[in-house]
């Protein structure tokens, strides 16, 4: 069998990479050619995503994939981030540069949009996790604004670059689930919930199933990138949101793991075949999310390891320099459970000084605050390690399937510590790696669209033979500390 070559452009929260991936059948050997950052960019409307560098990175990718693969690629995928969007005028214009979910517009949102209809009644068709940035809340936020006035297509993120290089319309569905405005039941938007939130429905492109060849690679952009010999690839609709292409390549066996797609946010959760939508699932604020295949993945967003990396950022501005291998060894060596706090209180959530935040919900949760980097990050290793645990058990109790093993992919499968607390938290072995699982996922899925896979067990298949994993076993002894460290966590989240 030939060897086949795909690139796969990841865009992260923070950065973004291209992943060549050579596949000869059996297994699939990576190559990182272009990394590049992600900035926002604060305007005096509020902060937004720098759409067209993201675009000229996602070019410059293609065109060292392509280099690298001798001059011809049989695949371009683009993944990114939930529920962010850019919406397109009547020319297939650029309205303006998407909003960034962190910005602080969508605030009361969700208050807005329970009074148009109930939020029992949103998650009965949606099974949504209630955020206020997801894109409902966003678009609830632009009420009256002229961008709606004059937009009439909305894509999202990764649909948006997708179109931009092969001038295909559509939104692939692992990511349209995400906006907490797709119905279940319809397996399509959810119409009726749209319309009774006066958002208008004509917005909403078709739906593109995970791993669909959905057009090819514009001439004109070929030219301008000088693709040798002015090629144009298939440029699939792969699992298009990350974390699904990074859990459809979890190298599991069975069905009784959990996952923790661990970066910038910690996605955690297990896969279902069907949703969960039930009250107690609601109350619980569990999301319902599209994955390959027609899978489920059930699972809580937690706020992850950007507490780690806007402290660094913090530390940085003060000229206080810390590589993260640094400030994992400075974790380690600081005492054990000095304060744990729970991860997702909204105060966390913007750009800012964690250090100081950090500080004042342990004093508002009578706490002593962490005074040094190395006791900061161990509290935020810990709280994470601690709400992994909390999501995991509830994820048991609301599907009735019981997780043997966890898997930690991403960025965080690099975390030693990290890892090692998480074993300890849940008392089950955790598997780390790999680390690049999003651009693995996204290879693959391009594999099984191209006809070089058959289904998504043989995704996960290749993914056993081409990569190696660390394994972590709990520590028995560590068990009556966490179960202490349990009680504080859930005492922290009952303080507002």
């Amino acid at each position: 069998m030939t060897t086949a070559n795909y690139l796969a452009v990841d865009h992260g929260a923070e950065s973004g990479r291209g992943v060549l991936g050579r596949f000869d059948g059996e297994r699939v050997a990576t190559e990182e050619v272009h990394r590049f950052p992600n900035v926002p960019v604060r305007l005096p409307d509020g902060l937004h995503w720098d759409a067209l560098r993201l675009l000229a990175e996602t070019e410059t990718a293609v065109a060292a994939g392509a280099a690298r693969a001798g001059g011809a690629l049989d695949g371009i995928g683009v993944d990114t981030w939930g529920v962010d969007f850019g919406l397109l005028d009547r020319d297939g214009g650029l309205v303006a540069n998407p909003y960034h979910y962190r910005d602080p517009r969508t605030a009361g949102a969700l208050a807005r949009a329970h009074a148009l209809v109930p939020r029992d009644e949103i998650y009965a068709t949606t099974g949504t996790q209630d955020l206020p940035f997801n894109t409902l809340g966003q678009l609830v936020a632009m009420e009256g604004s002229p961008r709606l006035e004059v937009a009439r297509t909305l894509l999202p993120m990764p649909d948006l670059l997708r179109y931009w290089l092969s001038g295909e319309v559509g939104a692939e569905a692992t990511v349209a689930s995400t906006t907490q405005l797709y119905g279940h039941a319809e397996g399509d938007w959810a119409r009726g919930l749209i319309a009774r939130l006066g958002i208008p429905a004509g917005l909403f492109p078709p739906l593109v199933p995970a791993g669909t060849a959905a057009g090819r690679l514009l001439p004109a952009v070929a030219d301008e990138i000088g693709l040798p010999g002015g090629g144009c690839p298939p440029v699939v609709a792969v699992a298009s949101h990350d974390t699904a292409s990074a859990v459809a390549a979890v190298p599991a066996e069975g069905a009784d793991f959990a996952y923790v797609s661990s970066g910038t946010w910690s996605l955690v959760g297990v896969e279902v075949p069907s949703p969960v939508l039930t009250a107690a699932a609601m109350r619980a604020n569990f999301t319902n999310e599209g994955g390959l295949g027609g899978m489920v993945r059930f699972l809580k967003n937690v706020m992850g390891l950007w507490l780690l990396q806007e402290s660094r950022r913090t530390w940085a501005r003060r000229g206080e320099e810390y590589g993260y291998d640094e400030l994992i060894a400075l974790a380690a060596a600081a005492p054990p459970f000095g304060s744990i706090v729970d991860p997702d209180h909204e105060a966390f959530l913007p750009p800012g000084d964690q250090p100081a935040r950090l500080a004042a919900r342990c004093r508002a949760t009578g706490q002593a605050p962490p005074e040094t980097p190395g006791a900061t990050v161990r509290c935020v290793l810990e709280s994470l390690a601690a709400k992994y645990r909390w999501v995991i058990e509830r994820a048991e109790a609301l599907t009735g399937r019981p997780v043997r093993t966890i898997h930690i992919v991403g960025g965080g499968a690099r975390n030693v510590l990290l890892c090692q607390m998480t074993a300890d938290a849940t008392g089950r072995p955790v598997l780390a790696g790999p680390v690049e699982a999003t651009a693995l996922g996204n290879l693959l899925v391009q594999a099984l669209a191209r006809g070089r896979l058959g289904s998504p067990g043989d995704i996960r298949a290749v993914v056993r033979r081409s990569v190696t994993v660390d394994r972590y076993d709990p520590d028995p002894a560590a068990a009556p500390r966490w179960d202490e460290a349990m009680a504080r966590l859930e005492a922290t989240m009952a303080v507002g």
